[in-house]
C-alpha cells in the first residue's frame, strides 16, 4: 500500500482527495488560534471572553457530528462533505467582519460545525479500502488532514501580515496584520475546494454497493442492554451543552432572559435526539425483532471508543486551541515564533496518526495498541506538566520544550489513528453513525477540558486577571488533568476493550468477494 500511495488513481486518488477536504475543514476550524491574541488586543476583549470564544469554537461540533454522521449514512459522503465545505465560507465571512464579542461568538458557534467533516472522510475512506488496510488508511486521511490545525498556526499570521496592505491591526511592535482578511480567505478557498470535491470523487469504488441502514434518527442497537447504554451515552451530550450555555451566561453573551432559552433549546435537542433512538430502535424494544447472533454487535465497543476520543483527539483540540499563548507566554516569545513551536503539536500528525493506524494494522492486536497510546499519551502530558518559567530557560530550555510537546503529540495522535482503527470494524452499515457519536465525544473532551482550562486562574488566583505565576500554575494543572484522564481510559482499553471480529479481514462485514475489493477499482 505504501508503494501505490502516491499513485493518484482509484482509492488513492479517492484518500488524497478526502484527506485535502479534511485539511481545508481544520485551517477553517483553527484559524482563530494564531490570531487570537490579535483579535483580543483588536476588540478590547478580556482573557474570559477569549478563552469562551475559543470554547464556542468546538460547541456545536458536538451535535453536528451526530448529525452529519446520520446524514452520511443516509446520502453519502460526497454530497455530505461537498455541502459542509462550501457552507464554510458563511461562519468564515462572519466572523471576519464581526465587531463585538457577541458578534464573534455566534459566528464561532457557526464555525464549530465545520469541524464535524471528519466523520465524514472516515466512511468514505472505509468504503474504498478493506479491513486488513484500514488503520494506515484512516491514519493518513486522519493525520494528513489534521495536519490543516499545524498548516494554520504556521501560516495565518504570515497572511495577515501580507494582506495588510489593505489595512489591519497595529501591534505594539509596530507590525499590522489583517486577521480579517486572513480568516475570509480561509472560507473562500474552503467553498470552492468543496465544488471541486463534489465533481471528482464518488461514495464507492465501481461494483460495490453503498449500504445504508433502514432508519437513520438514531443508532441502531442489537439488544436492549445497549439501547441503555446507548441512552446513557447520550446523556453527556446534553450536559455539556448546557455547560457552555453556563459558561456564555458568566461572560454575558446571554442574559437573564436568553439563559433559560438557551437551556430550553439543549432540553429541545436532548429529546430528539432521544426520540430518534427510541424510533430507530421501536422493533427490538417492543420484543417483535430478535437479531441473530452473527448480525449483533456489543455498545460497549462503542462507549469505550468514545472515552479514547474524548482524552485524545478532545485533549488535542483543547491543547492547539491554548498553545500558542502558552510558548508565548511561558517563553515571553513574539506571537508568530510562539504560533511556530505550538504548530509542532499537530505537526505531528503528519506521521503520528499514519503511524498509529499502521502500528494498529500490523502488531495483530487493535485492542492491545489503543491501551498501549492511551497510556503513552498519559505519561506524555504529565511531563508536559513540568514545563514552566524558569524551569526550562533559554534556547536549549526551549528545543527541550517542545520536544516534549511533540513526544506527547505522538502519541495523543496515533492513539486518534488507532481509535478510527477500530471505528468502521464495529458494524459497518452504520459506520457514520459511530463515527459521529465517537467523533462527537472528541468534541465533549475538548469543551470540558478548554472550560476547566478557562475556571483554573480563577481557582488558583481568585477574581480579577490572573498573574503570571498563576496562569503558570494552572497551565501546569492542566496538563495534570488531561495526564490522569489517559491513564484512566488506557484501563478501560486493557481490561474492557474487544478485539472485533474480522479486524484483519480481505472484505468488510457483508462484503462479498462478488463487488470486489477496493484495490480493483483503479
Amino acid at each position: 500500500m505504501l508503494g501505490e500511495l502516491w499513485s493518484f488513481q482509484g482509492r488513492y486518488r479517492t484518500l488524497h482527495l478526502t484527506w485535502f477536504a479534511f485539511f481545508l475543514t481544520f485551517v477553517v476550524w483553527f484559524n482563530l488560534a494564531p490570531l487570537a491574541t490579535t483579535v483580543k488586543a483588536d476588540l478590547g476583549l478580556t482573557v474570559g471572553q477569549i478563552r469562551t470564544v475559543a470554547i464556542c469554537n468546538v460547541a456545536l461540533t458536538i451535535p453536528a457530528r451526530v448529525l452529519i454522521g446520520m446524514l452520511l449514512d443516509k446520502f453519502g459522503p460526497r454530497l455530505t462533505y461537498s455541502t459542509l465545505l462550501v457552507f464554510s465560507v458563511i461562519p468564515c465571512l462572519m466572523f471576519a467582519s464581526a465587531q463585538d464579542f457577541n458578534q464573534l461568538v455566534v459566528a464561532r458557534l457557526l464555525l464549530s460545525i465545520v469541524g464535524a467533516g471528519f466523520v465524514i472522510g472516515i466512511r468514505m475512506v472505509a468504503e474504498w479500502f478493506p479491513p486488513k488496510e484500514i488503520g494506515l488508511a484512516e491514519g493518513i486521511y486522519g493525520g494528513w488532514g489534521n495536519f490543516g490545525s499545524a498548516f494554520s498556526a504556521l501560516t495565518l499570521v504570515g497572511l495577515a501580515g501580507w494582506l495588510s496592505f489593505s489595512g489591519g491591526f497595529t501591534l505594539p511592535t509596530g507590525d499590522v496584520l489583517n486577521w480579517r482578511g486572513a480568516i475570509a480567505l480561509t472560507g473562500i478557498i474552503s467553498a470552492v475546494y468543496g465544488v471541486i470535491y463534489y465533481f471528482n470523487v464518488s461514495d464507492t469504488p465501481p461494483g460495490k454497493v453503498y449500504q445504508r441502514p433502514e432508519k437513520t434518527a438514531g443508532l441502531e442497537v442489537t439488544s436492549m442492554r445497549d439501547f441503555w447504554g446507548l441512552l446513557g451515552m447520550n446523556v453527556p451530550f446534553a450536559a455539556i451543552l448546557c455547560v457552555l450555555c453556563w459558561r456564555l451566561q458568566k461572560v454575558g453573551f446571554l442574559n437573564a432572559s436568553t439563559y433559560p432559552l438557551a437551556l430550553l433549546a439543549v432540553l429541545v435537542w436532548f429529546v430528539f435526539q432521544t426520540w430518534g433512538i427510541i424510533r430507530t430502535n421501536r422493533e427490538l424494544i417492543m420484543g417483535t425483532k430478535v437479531y441473530p447472533k452473527e448480525d449483533r454487535y456489543e455498545f460497549k465497543q462503542v462507549a469505550i471508543l468514545e472515552l479514547t476520543y474524548i482524552v485524545n483527539f478532545g485533549s488535542e483540540l483543547a491543547v492547539v486551541s491554548m498553545l500558542p499563548t502558552f510558548f508565548e507566554t511561558t517563553f515571553d516569545l513574539p506571537k508568530a515564533t510562539a504560533g511556530i513551536l505550538a504548530s509542532c503539536f499537530a505537526f505531528v500528525n503528519l506521521v503520528a496518526r499514519p503511524a498509529g493506524g499502521l502500528i494498529s494494522d500490523k502488531l495483530g492486536s487493535r485492542k492491545n495498541t489503543m491501551g498501549f497510546l492511551t497510556a503513552g499519551l498519559g505519561v506524555g502530558y504529565l511531563i508536559m506538566s513540568l514545563i514552566k518559567p524558569g524551569t526550562f530557560t533559554g534556547t536549549t530550555g526551549i528545543v527541550i520544550a517542545v520536544l516534549i510537546t511533540m513526544l506527547a503529540s505522538f502519541f495523543v495522535q496515533s492513539g486518534e489513528g488507532a481509535t478510527f482503527a477500530l471505528v468502521p470494524l464495529v458494524k459497518r452499515r452504520v459506520t457514520g453513525q459511530v463515527a459521529g457519536l465517537v467523533g462527537a465525544y472528541g468534541n465533549v473532551g475538548a469543551v470540558t477540558y478548554l472550560t476547566i482550562f478557562s475556571l483554573l486562574p480563577l481557582w488558583m488566583g481568585g477574581a480579577g486577571e490572573p498573574s503570571a505565576e498563576t496562569i503558570a500554575a494552572s497551565n501546569s494543572a492542566f496538563f495534570q488533568i488531561l495526564g490522569i484522564a489517559g491513564l484512566i481510559v488506557a484501563f478501560f482499553c486493557f481490561f474492557f476493550l474487544k478485539e472485533p471480529k474480522g479486524s484483519f479481514a480481505e472484505l468488510h462485514e457483508g462484503e462479498t468477494a462478488a463487488e470486489g475489493t477496493p484495490s480493483m477499482a483503479r
